[in-house]
């Protein structure tokens, strides 16, 4: 089935159609990146509707089974007539409460119903293409990392670690970063989601967790680094994070499925070395047109949600020891209808500089 199909599939009697408004669920049902518009989808037939700017675009981009409209002041109240629309599930999860209440006022004969995560649901399964914009961003990444570490000057700040990284990104052929790149270095790399700072890159472990966007599609890693000589402690925290992922890998690749149980067993064997308290996040998310995606491995997830054929999912585990340092590898698991994959290529033994 199409994209537009599985949702009319899930839409199923609830409703006539739904009103998708965000741009990335936009993105993903039509192909095209625009952001002004809605996306109209109906049992019978499609609708992208923008603005003159993007008219012209649109008929070259966008999913050729999509009509395409400019909006104007009555446009909505002939598509819901055209329709026969009396039921119209909204994106709750992504429209704003004043964007709903206009809808409400302008449409009082239309009944507005919450879909839930119904478009999410349906892009965690990538497709062939997706899974190939997601390895490219991936590789992208790899060699911008490469290309950073064997030009590492140990005088750049690491905010000057960061920009170049990001630059290298975009010079291998990036559309885009997946988010603000972290790259912190001695005592700040025990801070999970530490901000690069304007000081110069410190010894100890050097963390680095980025990403490229190729198409629409993210890539997300994690590696750690040393500045000068590891201590046995260092090597044995780095060691212990590292075997927490590979356990969790391999119980992935031996047909472990559920999201709990695979970050139990990284996290039980972190807790196991002594290092309880110490990894406080979730072992993992799932990775695709956003950075954070559905599912997640982690023991918040509810207890029956399991990985599926077209998951693309990180594999995180950390160490963070306060004012001291921290360790994170992360690595993107794809689960194949053969086999899953592991789409990350970068070294992960502990590297010296």
């Amino acid at each position: 089935m199409t994209k537009t199909e599985k949702l009319i599939d899930k839409i199923n009697d609830r409703a006539d159609g739904m009103l998708i408004s965000s741009d990335v669920n936009r993105l993903y049902l039509t192909d095209f990146d625009y952001s002004d518009g809605y996306a109209l989808i109906t049992k019978e037939r499609s609708y992208l509707l923008t603005d003159f700017r993007y008219v012209e675009a649109a008929k070259k981009e966008a999913d050729p089974s999509f009509e395409i409209m400019t909006i104007e002041k009555n446009t909505f109240s002939k598509l819901f007539d055209e329709n026969n629309i009396k039921r119209l599930m909204f994106e709750d999860t992504r429209m704003s409460c004043s964007e709903l209440e206009a809808l409400k006022t302008r449409y009082p004969e239309v009944e507005f119903i919450p879909a839930g995560s119904i478009i999410e649901e349906i892009r965690e399964y990538k497709s062939d293409i997706e899974l190939q914009y997601i390895t490219k961003a991936q590789r992208i990444a790899e060699k911008a990392l490469d290309e950073l570490i064997s030009n590492l000057d140990l005088n750049m700040t690491e905010k000057e670690a960061a920009a170049y990284l990001e630059y290298l990104m975009k010079k291998n052929g990036a559309d885009g970063i997946s988010f603000s790149t972290i790259a912190v270095s001695g005592k700040a790399s025990s801070l999970p989601h530490g901000v690069p700072r304007n000081v110069k890159l410190e010894k100890g472990f050097f963390t680095v967790d980025f990403g490229a966007i190729y198409k629409g599609y993210h890539s997300d890693m994690t590696r750690t680094f040393c500045i000068g000589k590891a201590d046995d402690e260092m090597k044995k925290v780095y060691r212990t994070v590292l075997d927490a992922q590979s356990y969790a890998i391999d119980a992935i690749f031996s047909g472990e499925r559920n999201c709990i149980a695979i970050d139990k067993i990284a996290r039980d064997h972190i807790y196991g070395t002594g290092y309880e308290g110490c990894f406080g996040h979730g072992l993992g998310h799932g990775v695709g047109l956003e950075i954070h995606e559905s599912p997640r491995l982690s023991p918040k997830e509810q207890a029956d949600k399991y990985l599926t054929l077209g998951d693309v999912v990180t594999v995180e585990p950390g160490i963070y020891i306060e004012n001291k340092y921290g360790v994170r590898i992360e690595d993107m698991v794809y689960i194949g209808e053969k086999a899953p994959v592991n789409l990350t290529l970068f070294e992960k033994k502990l590297t010296e500089i």
